[in-house]
């Protein structure tokens, strides 16, 4: 029964401090941004404040018309910015259909 339970603490407790499955990429907002210019040929389509603790963060949306990639960002104060996530298909919602939204 011990060897269980020491087995079974070992196993759980490995896995509580193992990385997240799918860790955010970091680096300076410079070498990022130019590797998204340069390879992904995506460019700042849009970006917002997000107040947060402890530090205000701005989010950014990197895309290309032609192939279609987007990439996000957060961009801290320090220069650092992380990939938050990246895909393929994006597209600008037109106004008039913003406006006729029934969930807004």
């Amino acid at each position: 029964m011990f060897k269980r339970l020491i087995s079974a603490a070992l196993v759980f407790g490995m896995a509580a401090i193992a990385p997240p499955a799918q860790a955010q990429t970091c680096a300076p907002r410079e070498v990022i941004v130019e590797r998204l210019k340069h390879q992904f040929d995506e460019s700042l389509s849009s970006a917002g404040l997000q107040k947060g603790r402890p530090v205000d963060v701005i989010v950014e949306i990197w895309s290309s018309q032609g192939s279609g990639t987007f990439t996000v960002l957060l961009s801290h104060p320090t220069g650092l910015s992380c990939l938050v996530a990246s895909g393929q298909h994006y597209f600008i919602v037109p106004e008039h259909d913003r406006r006729n939204d029934p969930a807004s």
